[in-house]
C-alpha cells in the first residue's frame, strides 16, 4: 500500500468516525420535534372533548379583571360548555359548538374573569371543567399585560367603574335639566306678576 492508499483510508476512517459520533449524540439526546409543547406563550390542555390551546390571562394586576384569550376545539359530536374557574371565586364559561372552535380572541366570545389571581409573569391556578362528559381540571395558566403589543387589545377594564360613571352622569343631566326648566318656567309668571302689582 503506498502513501496516496494509506492517506486516503485514513480520511476515509476519520468521516466515518465522525459521522458515527454525531449518530451516537442523535440516539441520545432526545429530539425537540418528537414532544408536544406549546409553541407560544400560552397553555395547552386536553379536558375531555374539549382540546385548549394558546390559553392564558392578559390583565394589568392581581386583584384587577383578567380576560382569557386562546382557542377551544369541540371534538365531539354535540355542544359543549367549558367552565373555568379563577380566583375569588371569578368565573366564566365559554359554549363550544359540536365539531368546531371557539376564538377567544374574538370580541364576540370574550371570558372575563372578575380577578386574574396574579400578577403579570406569573402562573396562576385555574379550575377547568366540561359538561360533555363531566370531566374537570388544575391547570396552571400565565398572565401577561399590555408589555407585548399583541395583547394590548385584550386588556380589560373594570367593569364597575364603567358602569357607575354613565349612570351618575346620566341621574345629573336630568334634574339639571329640570332645575333650568323650573327656572325659565318660573320667571315669565313672576315677570307677569310683577308687571301687574305695579298697575
Amino acid at each position: 500500500m503506498n502513501r496516496a492508499q494509506r492517506g486516503k483510508l485514513a480520511l476515509t476512517a476519520a468521516a466515518l468516525g465522525a459521522s458515527l459520533l454525531t449518530a451516537g449524540c442523535g440516539y441520545i439526546t432526545p429530539q425537540q420535534t418528537s414532544h408536544q409543547y406549546s409553541a407560544s406563550d400560552g397553555i395547552r390542555a386536553d379536558l375531555g372533548p374539549l382540546q385548549l390551546r394558546n390559553i392564558l390571562i392578559v390583565s394589568t394586576g392581581e386583584d384587577e379583571p383578567g380576560r382569557l384569550i386562546g382557542a377551544v376545539y369541540n371534538s365531539s359530536s354535540k355542544d359543549v360548555k367549558l367552565t373555568v374557574n379563577g380566583a375569588k371565586g371569578s368565573q366564566t364559561q365559554v359554549s363550544v359548538k359540536a365539531n368546531s372552535s371557539t376564538f377567544l380572541n374574538e370580541d364576540s366570545d370574550a371570558a372575563i374573569l372578575s380577578t386574574s389571581g396574579g400578577k403579570p409573569g406569573s402562573l396562576v391556578d385555574l379550575k377547568v371543567s366540561e359538561n360533555g362528559t363531566n370531566v374537570s381540571s388544575t391547570v396552571k395558566v400565565p398572565v401577561l399585560d399590555a408589555t407585548l403589543q399583541e395583547y394590548k387589545g385584550y386588556v380589560p377594564t373594570p367593569s364597575a367603574s364603567e358602569s357607575a360613571t354613565p349612570s351618575a352622569s346620566s341621574s345629573a343631566s336630568p334634574s339639571a335639566g329640570a332645575t333650568s326648566g323650573a327656572t325659565s318656567s318660573a320667571t315669565p309668571s313672576a315677570t307677569a306678576t310683577a308687571t301687574a302689582t305695579s298697575r
